[in-house]
């Protein structure tokens, strides 16, 4: 299949740069090449179209800091204890009205482990950071104190403070423009690192805020989006309620769609500053999302159907995200593969195709791909995920196990478990649980062996959890929640839409 060159052929060359992207809430089908008709992602469909696209790509987590933990580690968050958002309340600070408290976890990413970051720098590459961080409070916790040479624009928060328009207020990127959208800011400091690095072999990151909330575009963009869902079917419902919370079940969100195309016209500057320098055939790129889009909360940005569920929950819609591996010249092009890969193994994949040594020590939950793109055999194992909190989004404390397209879920809320059969069922619409119990039971043992070998923490009962006011939430959220959403979403595609009356972050900026 694939061209690729061994790991001895670049030790006796010249090494290769490598470039990390990561999308902040890109889901699974937010990308035209992902099969969306709405989204328009012309530079990141080409960046597929040039590498090997993989249909089978999973977070770490359903949520954004573990995730990120993962792939600067390469290990689980579980065994890291970084398993949820951090600033997420746990444990006796929490005080929703649940079953369960959250399982406290830790809110930095450890110092003692050796970053993606910190292995590319010993091995001679210059390293860069932009964008969104997320990994520790502490100045000391910062990009710049786990292996990057240059840090611009990561800190402590998940979400832009000035949003996605100067002033930023980022303690970690001077203002510019005036108004300048971050998604292009973040690349233009990309493009100006790789200019300016000359034939030296670099390690950037590019973590984008976007497209994250607030959701905030240009009047243009906004203006074609709105038009261009206009144009589509009208659906009955925009949203429908998803076992907790409403959820986006269409994709026509016009400010989402700015945002989107915001990013991905960035993805493009980037890569025209490595065609630029003429490092191309000499650069690899890994393209991903940190979790499953937003379709509950944080202004129903995108629909993740025909995967259900989305950012926070335990199905495929808050799971499953693009991966796209490209390198030109080494990697054969327009390939789509099933292999199911992981946040765990970018770092191990990415030490593989530089040339630099493994760190088994440190990346213990992931596996190289590299036998992948090569075209070998790969073997088949179990992918897991331990969640033991309460998404934002409307998803349970749970923990999965999945593995040859059998997936399940073990919910600590009075330990049920979930059997889906995912090549038939991606929708994840038929638990079969009941009608294959030795399945079940297979499953269960491999999850709890693993649960006990990364020394999982779990949540525990809430002493304070008021049953009755629990149900009369659940009859509001249909009776009163869903209508006032239904309502908001369409507004936003009216012509003449203000965005101080639409929800949380919405915003249109005049060009």
């Amino acid at each position: 299949m694939a061209q690729l060159v061994s790991a001895e052929t670049v030790v006796d060359e010249k090494k290769p740069n490598v470039l990390l992207i990561v999308v902040d809430d890109l889901g699974w089908k937010d990308l035209s090449v992902q099969g969306s008709s709405f989204y328009e992602t012309p530079n990141i469909d080409e960046l597929a179209a040039g590498g090997v696209r993989f249909l089978n790509g999973y977070a770490s987590c359903q949520v954004c800091s573990p995730s990120r933990a993962s792939l600067m580690t390469g290990q689980y968050p579980a065994r890291m204890n970084t398993t949820d958002w951090f600033g997420a309340k746990a444990g006796t600070d929490w005080k929703r009205n649940t079953k369960l408290l959250p399982a406290e976890y830790i809110e930095r990413l450890d110092h003692e482990r050796t970053t993606i970051a910190e292995a590319f720098q010993e091995g001679g590459y210059t390293t860069f950071f932009a964008g969104k961080w997320h990994l520790g409070k502490d100045p000391s916790d910062w990009p710049e104190h786990h292996g990057y040479d240059i840090n611009v624009g990561g800190f402590n928060k998940g979400s832009p403070p000035g949003g996605f328009f100067s002033p930023h207020n980022n303690p970690r990127m001077e203002d510019k423009d005036p108004g300048e959208y971050l998604p292009l800011r973040l690349a233009d400091e990309t493009a100006d690192f790789i200019r300016s690095n000359g034939d030296e072999p670099f390690f950037a990151t590019l973590c984008f805020y976007a497209v994250h909330a607030p959701l905030q575009t240009t009047e243009a963009l906004w203006e074609k989006y709105r038009k261009k869902a206009e144009a589509q079917p009208q659906p009955t419902s925009r949203l429908e309620i998803e076992r907790r919370r409403p959820i986006r079940v269409v994709q026509d969100n016009p400010i989402y769609g700015g945002l989107v195309e915001a990013m991905d016209t960035a993805v493009g500057r980037v890569l025209d500053a490595i065609e630029e320098a003429g490092q191309t055939e000499n650069t690899i790129v890994l393209f991903t999302s940190d979790h499953g889009g937003v379709s509950s909360g944080d202004n129903w940005a995108t629909s993740n159907l025909p995967l259900r569920g989305g950012k926070g929950y335990q199905w495929e819609g808050g799971l499953r995200v693009p991966f796209i591996v490209s390198w030109p010249g080494n990697i054969e092009p327009m390939i789509n593969l099933d292999t199911p890969v992981i946040g765990t193994d970018v770092y191990p994949t990415l030490l593989e195709l530089a040339g630099l040594p493994a760190r088994f020590e440190e990346h213990v939950d992931g596996e190289s791909i590299a036998p992948v793109l090569r075209g070998e055999s790969f073997p088949e194992r179990s992918l897991f995920w331990h969640y033991p909190h309460y998404g934002n989004q409307g998803g349970d404390p749970s923990s999965v196990v999945q593995f040859k397209d059998w997936k399940l879920i073990h919910y600590h809320e009075g330990d049920p478990d979930e059997l889906f059969y995912l090549a038939d069922d991606p929708m994840e619409s038929r638990d079969l649980a009941q009608r294959y119990p030795d399945k079940v039971r297979e499953l269960r043992e491999l999850l709890d062996k693993w649960l006990l070998d990364v020394d999982a923490q779990f949540p525990t009962e809430n002493p304070n959890f008021d049953k009755e006011a629990f149900a009369k939430s659940q009859v509001r959220k249909v009776e009163v929640e869903l209508p006032k959403r239904e309502k908001e979403a369409a507004a936003i595609l009216h012509p003449d839409y203000e965005p101080e009356t639409s929800w949380w972050g919405s915003k249109v900026k005049a060009d």
